[in-house]
């Protein structure tokens, strides 16, 4: 099984790893983990014309970096090999891009939850890749 883990900081992707780790322990056979974080550039365009060559690039960077480093350590200490991916754009359209890119069987993501009443129950980013993936999708609560 290939599993895609969608992180970003949070608390609620922190339980995803946690939960996925557990699950790629228990299953038998050739499994992998990747590892993805999406840096959402799409209010910063603009700002790219304001500010030095790169300097919006590299603070996307030091973001994903941020947002990837609990879960690297977590999956190092608990001996699961992993990849990593970063992606640049919208958060949902990108972890689905990568789904089916790489031929994932399934993505496994936290919920927050942050506006709206629908978002509440699930979280934006969650509730879009849930409704749109070809795949299974797995959504941890924190």
């Amino acid at each position: 099984m290939k599993y895609l883990i969608a992180v970003d900081g949070s608390k609620a992707s922190e339980s995803a790893v946690k939960y996925a780790a557990a699950l790629f322990k228990n299953m038998k056979g050739e499994n992998h983990i990747t590892v993805i974080t999406v840096q959402d550039n799409s209010a910063l365009k603009m700002f790219k014309k304001f500010t030095p060559k790169g300097a919006v690039d590299d603070y996307l960077r030091e973001g994903a970096d941020t947002n990837l480093a609990w879960s690297v350590r977590f999956l190092d200490k608990a001996d699961v090999a992993h990849d990593m991916a970063i992606k640049f754009g919208h958060p949902s359209e990108q972890i689905l891009k990568e789904a089916k890119a790489g031929g994932f069987d399934m993505i496994i993501m936290g919920t927050k939850g942050r506006s709206g009443w629908a978002d509440t129950v699930l979280g934006s980013v969650a509730q879009r890749v849930a409704g749109a993936s070809k795949v299974p999708v797995l959504l941890i609560k924190p």
